[in-house]
């Protein structure tokens, strides 16, 4: 995204103290400034007015981003961090978002009802290689006709952005700046199996951008 754009957003990961901890803002600035994640969503979700499930939300960023871009869906983020889901409250208050809210809810073990979009954004390396169909098979459920499923995820290939990827992950992990490390990247062909078998129709772009990483976009849609 344009510098002044992740500015704008990043304002709301300010804290409220003068001297307080700023390493959501300047998270959400480089975030939204270097990963062509959010342009690529954005694009998949664009004219898309149904209810929006974002599993795995984190800060929320996605909300603030399909709120600068005019897209005003209904917006639920989940993710299982009750600390994260408490920060995304703050800064969507801060900013003023409406349509908006955010739950604590463990994705792995039970998602909301909802009928509408959903968005898997950077989740599935962070489970175990038997509770992804299952989880993609949920999410999946949850699309309603005219509905997108919208997943970003890294992909098992054994190319050098692969090898890059796993490296780069793993030395994240080793100094804490990625508190949780990835527990099986999947392939493409464990991604498409449960979207196809509920009856999605599956487009799945290289979302590389400037990045050295193997990150992939799969866009499902309900006919």
């Amino acid at each position: 995204m344009a510098r002044e754009q992740a500015r704008r957003i990043a304002d709301a990961f300010m804290p409220a103290q003068r001297f307080g901890n700023r390493r959501d803002y300047y998270y959400t600035r480089g975030k939204l400034g270097s990963d062509p994640l959010f342009p690529g969503v954005l694009t998949a979700l664009r004219g898309d007015t149904q209810p929006l499930l974002d599993i795995g939300c984190g800060l929320g960023l996605l909300a603030h981003v399909l709120r600068q871009d005019g897209q005003t869906m209904p917006y639920l983020g989940v993710d299982v961090d009750a600390d994260k889901i408490a920060r995304a409250v703050r800064a969507d208050r801060r900013a003023g978002l409406t349509g908006t809210d955010f739950d604590c809810v463990d994705a792995s073990a039970a998602l909301p009802a909802h009928q509408g979009s959903v968005a898997l954004l950077d989740v599935l390396q962070y489970l175990p290689a038997e509770a992804q169909p299952q989880l993609l098979a949920n999410a999946a459920a949850r699309v309603a006709p005219g509905g997108h499923l919208v997943i970003r995820t890294v992909l098992a290939d054994n190319s050098g952005r692969d090898r890059t990827t796993r490296i780069t992950d793993m030395l994240a992990h080793l100094v804490g700046w990625m508190g949780t490390r990835p527990r099986h990247y999947p392939d493409a062909a464990s991604v498409r199996a449960p979207l196809e078998a509920a009856g999605l129709q599956l487009q799945m772009t290289p979302l590389y951008g400037n990045t050295p990483f193997n990150n992939w976009l799969f866009t499902a849609t309900r006919g």
